[in-house]
């Protein structure tokens, strides 16, 4: 018997004499001959959403905005600020009514502090040092944990991202440095990791563009694609791989184009002189929120492909921001709504907002739904960890924040699932139970006091 089955390297990259490079995604010819498809590396994305929820109010827990009446399989979203993830529920798992206790202020000074150290807060569950200086200091966070694991191996451990402006330098407000406001990424507990907002610049560190900064610089001023420069030796390949190779290959050049293409858009519209609704940012940030958030979610769906990355966090807002929505179809802005004094016409009009900000996800979700793998969809491979730090933020509380973990994250989580947890319960618990669901060798996590089932 003679093999013939042809066999690339499991990490094939492509690069041309300019410095480009690429990375294949997963193809069954990356598997040796007589060989077998393992479960893939798990995925993670955090998202953070500011300033709570309207649903963590006495009235928003009654009318349940947020968490559903039912438990286990048996709730209902219509309705709710949860209602557009219906389509998509056996991906979806619910956590409701834990705490963020670190984020309370634990001294006097601290107190009314809350907007400018919740950030810092969610992914580590520590309590940050209160200081205007380089003095920093609060936990490693429970990416970096992951990136640790599963990120060594990938030209990219981890990528941190934000859609509004951010400022890690200097003082915030009370006492605190805008470096716990803006980060939420700990390397260590006194190391933050700088945040991306510009897609362009996101776009270059994953998929390269040249071997120096002089080479970026004159291939974006003319124009070219970096993809035009690795499209030939893609297609020399597709010739010699099998028919479902060749279209997961398609998929993934067409997908990474596309991408590339609305950047450009982005860059000459912004270059055009017109004005423009956010004057100050990077050329290639567009100014619509929608655009940007979707932008970020197709360049975090084409990483996760090309196993470029597998490990995200993404900071949807600032504390304290005023920004409007229009898409949400209010017209106040996030911030002043948020403190809605228990009147009911503008704690409404905050959950349209948070309405608003999940109905981004099934974008997010469907992308890597519909990126199939050797072993089934990047979907099911990965878990989205998306909340907020903060409760009820009339009050600036900590209390029955919301969080949600989508996706199936290899089999550590079921979908389809409500877990309504007893009153004081750390928001850390389930998000240690979901790390070591991912094979994380963690026994404990920030102030976490237990490991939860998530089935």
């Amino acid at each position: 018997m003679f093999v013939t089955k042809k066999s690339l390297d499991r990490r094939t990259f492509l690069k041309n004499a300019s410095g480009a490079v690429m990375a294949l995604p997963l193809l069954d010819a990356m598997t040796p001959a007589f060989g077998t498809l393992t479960k893939a590396s798990p995925k993670l994305i955090a998202i953070e959403i500011v300033h709570g929820s309207a649903g963590s109010t006495t009235y928003g827990e009654a009318n349940h905005l947020w968490s559903p009446a039912g438990r286990g399989s048996e709730f209902n979203l219509k309705g709710s600020i949860l209602e557009p993830l219906t389509d998509l529920r056996d991906y979806l798992t619910i956590i409701s009514n834990t705490d963020v206790r670190n984020a309370e202020a634990f001294t006097l000074p601290e107190i009314g502090g809350d907007h400018f150290r919740s950030s810092s807060v969610f992914l580590t569950q520590c309590h940050p040092k209160q200081t205007q200086g380089s003095d920093v200091f609060v936990g490693t966070s429970l990416d970096q944990y992951f990136a640790q694991a599963y990120g060594q191996d990938t030209p990219v451990p981890s990528m941190q991202l934000c859609i509004e402006t951010i400022d890690q330098a200097g003082g915030c407000s009370y006492g605190y440095t805008c470096t716990y406001t803006d980060s939420l990424s700990w390397a260590s507990p006194t190391e933050a990791l700088p945040m991306i907002r510009d897609p362009r610049m996101a776009f270059e560190i994953l998929f390269g563009s040249g071997s120096s900064p002089e080479d970026r610089r004159q291939r974006m001023e003319e124009r070219k694609s970096l993809l035009d420069w690795v499209l030939r030796e893609v297609k020399r390949i597709q010739k010699t791989v099998g028919a479902e190779d060749r279209r997961r290959l398609d998929q993934y050049m067409t997908y990474a184009r596309e991408i590339e293409r609305r950047i450009q858009r982005t860059e000459e519209r912004n270059k055009s002189g017109e004005l423009r609704e956010l004057p100050g940012a990077p050329v290639g940030v567009p100014d619509s929120f929608d655009e940007h958030v979707k932008m970020m979610f197709d360049l975090q769906a084409l990483a996760f492909m090309s196993d470029t990355t597998r490990t995200f966090a993404l900071k949807l807002g600032r504390d304290a921001s005023s920004k409007v929505f229009p898409e949400s179809g209010v017209r106040g802005g996030f911030h002043p709504l948020s403190h809605h004094s228990d009147r009911i016409d503008p704690l409404l009009e905050f959950a349209r907002i948070n309405r608003y900000h999940v109905s981004l996800l099934p974008y997010l979700m469907n992308a890597l739904k519909n990126i199939q793998t050797p072993t089934g969809n990047l979907l099911e491979e990965t878990a989205i960890i998306y909340g907020s730090p903060m409760g009820n933020s009339n009050l600036h509380n900590h209390k029955r924040c919301p969080l949600l973990f989508l996706g199936k994250a290899n089999g550590a989580l079921v979908g389809n699932r409500h877990h309504f947890f007893p009153a004081g319960t750390p928001m850390a618990n389930p998000m240690l139970s979901l790390m070591r669901g991912l094979g994380l060798q963690m026994t404990t996590f920030g102030d976490s006091t237990a490991t939860p089932s998530l089935a």
